[in-house]
């Protein structure tokens, strides 16, 4: 339960510092993404500014290291001050324009640069070509890129860390009501227990005074009383012993060696008046000594008695009950098996929800019964699992950590079977 509610809180920071990292990531992205347009934007205009004025007036407006002017009338002439670039002037751009007089823009990506050209044709007759090379430009919308990628990590660094920051601060209310519940079903169950078993007492000692001289209707009332004071006795211990598994670790303390073997046989003796009433064969296949686990031994006997008692419920008469326990080294794995009314398998999950009612659960009060058992066997890091088929019974299975690891050791005698007298042949 308390394993739960952390990796709740824990997931609920972790969501919320990821919002606020992508919240403050996306506005620098944004930021970013803006001023890289603009600066595009206004270099293009710029150099198409000076291709046109240096195309008009045929010479070089710009730096002599950047521009280059070509003059065409039948013969090329060159106004640059430095040697032009490798593969200018455009000589099919000149004649194309001398024979159409339509302008000509384009774009050159060579030499490890890009050339901005613009050919036009003056009313001179005489065609110009400008050359802009955007090497300058280019390398100022790296430097900006460079620029906006670091400030983007750093930022969304300091934002997924004040995230957290925030996300710690604002789940601790969370955290504190978790706490706080956990502790309201702990006082309430405590306080609730003493007056239940008072009532249950004193309804015990009414039901024998009306058993010498009482109505028969008296009876049957006091008994449903009794059963009433009972079943309310049960879900206040459910509730409590959910609290005390709920705690925080530092509020528990050290689970002391429980043993498994003796723990499951007295569960089984317990039912086997039961189980002899209902007319259902109980066989329990027991290592013949000790098997000691860590963990609490109400809780655990709980888990025992609560299997019992649930496969007893749903196995008509003249049918089997197979409680089994053995050792696997590091684990100690306890089976109950029946012949029951079983379960769809796709609802093994399901049945160990909180007062979950299975198909064909009639009035059977499911509670917190099965729900408890995950919480109790998860408590002490062991796993549960269910596996059934409709009509064709059900298994669940109990794997919990041993105290050690347990080599195979010689029984006392064999296997100790314990079984249920069957009051009508099958």
């Amino acid at each position: 339960m308390e394993l739960v509610e952390q990796a709740m809180v824990r997931r609920a920071r972790l969501r919320i510092g990821l919002l606020v990292g992508l919240a403050i990531g996306a506005l620098l992205l944004l930021a970013g993404g803006l001023s890289y347009a603009v600066l595009v934007r206004s270099q293009e205009a710029q150099i198409h500014r000076e291709l046109a004025w240096g195309t008009s007036h045929a010479t070089i407006p710009g730096p002599p290291a950047c521009s280059w002017i070509f003059r065409y009338n039948g013969l090329i002439t060159d106004t640059g001050l430095n040697p032009p670039p490798p593969g200018f002037p455009l000589t099919g751009a000149l004649t194309s324009v001398a024979a159409t007089g339509v302008t000509e823009v384009t774009t050159v990506t060579r030499n490890g640069t890009t050339y901005h050209v613009r050919t036009e044709s003056r009313n001179d007759g005489l065609v110009v070509q400008a050359v802009f090379d955007a090497r300058f430009q280019l390398s100022d919308r790296r430097h900006l890129l460079l620029a906006f990628s670091l400030a983007a990590a750093v930022g969304l660094l300091v934002a997924v860390l004040t995230g957290a920051l925030v996300g710690r601060r604002a789940v601790a209310p969370l955290a504190e009501a978790l706490t706080r519940q956990r502790r309201f079903i702990a006082d309430a169950s405590h306080e609730l227990r003493t007056p239940i078993a008072q009532v249950h007492i004193r309804a015990q000692l009414m039901a024998r005074r009306a058993h010498t001289g009482g109505s028969a209707a008296s009876l049957e009332d006091l008994d449903r009383l009794i059963g009433g004071t009972r079943r309310l006795g049960e879900i206040v211990d459910d509730l409590l012993l959910s609290a005390q598994l709920a705690a925080a670790p530092a509020d528990r303390r050290a689970y002391p060696p429980v043993d498994l073997t003796a723990l499951v046989g007295a569960a089984v003796a317990a039912e086997a008046d039961r189980a002899a009433e209902r007319q259902v064969t109980v066989a329990a296949d027991l290592p013949g000594e000790a098997l000691p686990v860590p963990g609490v031994e109400s809780a655990l006997r709980r888990v025992a008695g609560e299997l019992l008692a649930n496969a007893l419920a749903h196995t008509p008469p003249g049918g089997r009950i197979d409680v089994s326990l053995r050792s696997g080294g590091d684990y100690a794995e306890f089976v109950v098996a029946d012949s029951g009314d079983g379960f769809d398998q796709a609802d093994a999950r399901r049945i160990f929800d909180r007062f979950h009612r299975g198909g064909g659960a009639g009035e059977h009060r499911f509670g917190l019964g099965l729900a408890l058992l995950q919480e109790v066997v998860t408590s002490h890091r062991g796993t549960i699992e269910a596996e059934g088929r409709p009509h064709r019974g059900a298994v669940f299975t109990v794997r919990l950590p041993a105290t050690r690891p347990s080599a195979p050791t010689e029984r006392v005698s064999g296997i100790r079977r314990l079984r249920v007298r069957q009051l009508v042949e099958r």
